[in-house]
């Protein structure tokens, strides 16, 4: 995603619609990504614009880095709010042009470099429920995975995140 803010259309397809777009652009998913797919809040095909932009940890005022709840309070602070669930799938479909991750690790118990994390709120306060949906590319692979983490997880600061821009007028 380019530094300016990104208009996103979000919704006007079924779930399986939508996953047949991701499949036909040769989209990989992990299995935390396959797990956030089945929730019904991916079943909304009414159309919205979403108004989304970039962020790192520490441009929300989190030099050290922060926890995911630290996160989404620096970031309402910041007068920027979570994204619905579903815009991980239909961002990732807006950036198939997004650039090759620095490294190919994939899984390393530790934020990905490379990634653009799409702040949600969480689902569950489950740790075994994935938290959200990061975009990345590694490999020339384009994925769309879902992670997970508990409350005392601290994301680096350098980790780069998605943030809904609230419309004029709209409380954030």
């Amino acid at each position: 995603m380019t530094e300016p803010d990104l208009q996103l259309v979000l919704g006007g397809l079924s779930r399986d619609a939508l996953r047949e777009a991701l499949a036909g652009e040769g989209v990989a998913l992990n299995p935390y990504a396959e797990m956030l797919l089945q929730y019904s809040e991916l079943d909304d095909r009414t159309e919205q614009t979403i108004r989304v932009t970039r962020r790192s940890v520490a441009e929300l005022g989190l030099p050290e880095g922060g926890t995911l709840p630290q996160i989404l309070t620096a970031a309402a602070a910041a007068g920027l709010r979570p994204c619905p669930l579903r815009t991980g799938p239909f961002l990732r479909l807006a950036l198939m042009g997004q650039e090759q991750a620095p490294d190919a690790v994939l899984s390393a118990g530790r934020a990905p470099t490379g990634a653009l994390h799409v702040l949600s709120v969480p689902l569950s306060e489950d740790h075994e429920v994935p938290k959200g949906f990061y975009l990345r590319v590694v490999d020339g692979t384009v994925w769309l995975r879902g992670y997970r983490c508990d409350d005392e997880y601290v994301m680096p600061p350098e980790s780069q995140l998605v943030l809904q821009v609230p419309e004029a007028g709209e409380g954030s």
